[in-house]
């Protein structure tokens, strides 16, 4: 399973993305992160379904990061990615 998220809140200069990287990798899930201009985040997670719930969890937990808001969808797999890394913009 892939999902698309979108996170709002103070998610930025708080360390999010490398939170989430590492997070994902000891998940053993594979996709991406990137700051957007606006201000959000933006993820990409795949692998099981609890593991991408056991993601969210885990930055929700965090105690810089201030999510106010998460936007989610399911996406098509990509069978080509074999990792979890940070983009830039």
């Amino acid at each position: 399973m892939r999902r698309s998220y979108r996170f709002y809140g103070q998610v930025q200069g708080v360390g999010f993305r490398y939170h989430a990287s590492m997070a994902a990798r000891g998940l053993g899930l594979t996709g991406w992160v990137r700051n957007e201009y606006d201000g959000t985040v933006t993820m990409e997670a795949q692998g099981p379904e609890p593991l991408l719930t056991q993601l969210v969890s885990q930055l929700q937990g965090d105690r810089y990061i201030d999510i106010d808001g998460v936007e989610m969808k399911e996406i098509p797999e990509r069978e080509d990615e074999r990792e979890f890394r940070v983009r830039m913009l």
